[in-house]
């Protein structure tokens, strides 16, 4: 799989961030929430992005 950066909340460490792939995908980088209360399929799981970071990609145009 190919994975290109397409925007993050920051440039300079690892930080919440939104990847597009070759398979026509998305790929999200963030937190991994334990209190949600939510039944998540064993093969599934839940990443917890900040409001900016999408903000900035529909901004920027990206998404």
């Amino acid at each position: 799989m190919r994975v290109t950066k397409l925007v993050s909340t920051c440039d300079i460490k690892d930080c919440p961030t939104i990847y597009t792939t070759d398979r026509g995908t998305f790929l999200v980088q963030g937190e991994t929430p334990m209190d949600h209360g939510l039944q998540i399929p064993a093969h599934e799981n839940l990443v917890e992005i900040p409001m900016e970071l999408l903000e900035k990609a529909v901004r920027e145009k990206l998404i």
